[in-house]
């Protein structure tokens, strides 16, 4: 099989399986977005969601969480991973927000890049699911099920390389559905050390690429 078949016969399994793939993020504006993807860096979207209830109560929009401490919003986010790095990144954030962009978070990805606790991962996330632009962010389970069904090569070997060659070989209008789709596969299918083999419908074109997986 083809790099090109394998792809076409990735995305048309997700297309009929996944047609409306999202974010399991719960948020109810752009900003509440951004927190909630700074929040989930190695930490779980339910951890997340179990959190961002009250913190969004207190601190619905950037200028009411700019006016915070960061000891604050510490006692909102405690139970998620590395709590001090991420309420000193939240309150920085929301600040540059108000100072520089009105309190608005800005489309533009050099933009958003320049937001404290903000990476190329979680500009991508924003710019594909609040934007709707074609930008594919690589996480963790992006990076290991692309590899694993052969969609890029060894080479291919940092988040940044996975990014380009998905995007290259991935239709543009598709592409904010891509990082779902192989997201969501990754969560619940492909898992890093027992993927569902077995229960994968993917099984039949997957070179089970699985070195490393530390399968038992």
């Amino acid at each position: 099989m083809t790099r090109e078949q394998r792809y076409k016969a990735v995305i048309t399994y997700f297309q009929q399986q996944m047609p409306e793939a999202g974010t399991e993020l719960e948020f109810g504006s752009v900003f509440q977005l951004l927190v909630a993807v700074i929040l989930s860096a190695q930490c779980t979207d339910k951890r997340i969601n179990l959190v961002t209830p009250a913190l969004f109560e207190r601190f619905p929009d950037a200028r009411t969480m700019a006016q915070a401490d960061t000891d604050e919003v510490y006692e909102y986010i405690k139970s998620v991973s590395y709590p001090n790095a991420k309420a000193r990144h939240l309150t920085a954030m929301a600040r540059t927000l108000v100072e520089r962009h009105g309190g608005e978070v800005p489309e533009d990805m050099n933009l958003l890049l320049d937001l404290p606790g903000v990476g190329r991962k979680t500009a991508n996330v924003i710019q594909a699911v609040a934007f709707d632009k074609p930008t594919l962010a690589v996480d963790t389970h992006v990076y290991r099920v692309s590899h694993r069904l052969g969609l890029v090569g060894r080479r291919d070997n940092t988040p940044f390389k996975v990014e380009q060659v998905l995007t290259r070989n991935i239709p543009e209008e598709l592409i904010p559905l891509a990082h779902h789709w192989l997201l969501l596969h990754g969560r619940y299918v492909c898992t890093s050390q027992k993927p569902k083999c077995q229960k994968c419908d993917l099984a039949d074109i997957c070179p089970r690429l699985l070195e490393g997986s530390k399968l038992e």
